[in-house]
């Protein structure tokens, strides 16, 4: 293996060629769920709740209700609820 600087040369590159092809396929990726969020909007979808709904499915049941509780206190003090 050729060192470069104290650098193993070609374990670096396979480290950055594997990076370069993990970038290309998030870019894909990327592009693939913004081709279902505008399909959701042209089914009469709101793409921005939907993302928020995918946003609130991620996050573990405890900070989501908790997360709930704050924003009504919140919207309470402001006098957004009813």
């Amino acid at each position: 293996m050729v060192e470069a600087g104290g650098v193993a040369a070609e374990r670096l590159k396979s480290f950055i060629e594997r990076i370069e092809r993990l970038e290309e396929e998030k870019a894909a990726l990327a592009a693939d769920i913004r081709e279902v969020y505008s399909e959701a909007k042209g089914a009469g979808f709101d793409t921005k709740i939907m993302r928020q709904v995918v946003r609130l499915r991620k996050m573990d049941e405890t900070d989501r209700q908790e997360q709930e509780t704050l924003l009504d206190v919140y919207k309470q003090a402001l006098g957004l609820l009813g």
